[in-house]
């Protein structure tokens, strides 16, 4: 797992102690516009991996603390299976997870469900960079 923003931007943090203490809508604005830039700059066609590298820079240049290729354990009946990982933990409360495909589906739907059932985090954000605007069926805030 790799961990990154430690230092956090005072202009994102200004009224809080830290960015653990932004409301949660405030958070995921401030993801949803580090994807938009880089997006711009990017653009669509790429696979999820540039897009996954490039927001990692984004939100710590903006000083938002996050942790990337996140291991989520799956178990059967009590045995660890293996590991699925989330693409993005931010701030200890947004699951990202970064697809680039023609279209976001139920399969996609589900799989962040289901990471957020078994994180017990309550917000994700699923990310489609694969559209010509991301703000027009690339960003689909889910709650669990």
């Amino acid at each position: 797992m790799n961990d990154h923003g430690q230092n956090q931007n005072a202009a994102f943090t200004k009224n809080y102690v830290s960015a653990l203490d932004v409301p949660s809508d405030a958070l995921t604005h401030e993801i949803i516009g580090a994807a938009i830039e880089v997006h711009r700059h990017l653009g669509p066609g790429l696979l999820e991996a540039p897009y996954e590298r490039a927001l990692c820079f984004e939100l710590a240049r903006r000083g938002i603390p996050f942790h990337s290729q996140v291991p989520i354990p799956l178990t059967f009946k009590g045995d660890n299976v293996g590991d699925y990982y989330a693409d993005l933990i931010v701030a200890d409360r947004v699951l990202i997870e970064i697809k680039s495909v023609v279209a976001l589906g139920n399969a996609h739907l589900a799989q962040i469900l289901s990471y957020l059932v078994t994180t017990k985090l309550r917000i994700g954000l699923l990310l489609n960079f694969n559209v010509t605007v991301l703000v027009r069926g690339g960003v689909k805030r889910v709650v669990r």
